[in-house]
């Protein structure tokens, strides 16, 4: 049994440590990270899960980017503690976290990742938007949170300020 909630302050240093034993040294240095330098997080959609025993078991995070000249939500990092993958904790917190966002009132969400990871939940190659570089074209996957939210919808990823 998993509790999700809000990330608050409190939990950076866990929630920081959990990205960095999920991920290769180095994250920070991917591109994404570039866009997130100085903006802070959306809160309301960036969520943790905690087990019956207060244990970080899984975090999302998301970040507002801009899109050519539309506004996005920048999805990532999304890590769930190896002890506990296999759990659906990726699924519910990636369902709970986008649902949240569309009844916030947002339109489409951004990620660089694996298509075939990320297809199941709806995320599509976004050929008209690009990523700085270093970024492969391939990994960039959108999702939209109202019908139609990609269309001519492209351009250069930029930070939201």
């Amino acid at each position: 049994m998993y509790r999700i909630e809000q990330e608050k302050p409190a939990d950076l240093w866990e929630v920081e440590a959990l990205y960095d034993l999920c991920f290769a040294p180095g994250r920070e240095a991917l591109s994404s990270y570039r866009l997130r330098e100085g903006v802070s997080q959306v809160a309301e959609f960036s969520l943790v899960a905690r087990d019956t025993d207060n244990t970080l078991a899984a975090a999302i995070r998301y970040w507002p980017v801009l899109v050519g000249p539309k506004a996005a939500l920048l999805l990532g990092p999304i890590a769930v503690h190896p002890t506990r993958q296999g759990e659906g904790l990726g699924d519910l917190l990636m369902r709970t976290s986008l649902d949240l966002a569309r009844v916030a009132g947002w339109e489409r969400v951004l990620l660089v990742g694996d298509l075939p990871y990320y297809q199941r939940f709806g995320f599509d190659i976004l050929p008209d938007v690009v990523m700085p570089a270093p970024s492969n074209p391939a990994r960039v996957l959108g999702y939209s949170l109202t019908s139609g939210a990609w269309d001519r919808c492209g351009g250069e990823v930029c930070k939201y300020v």
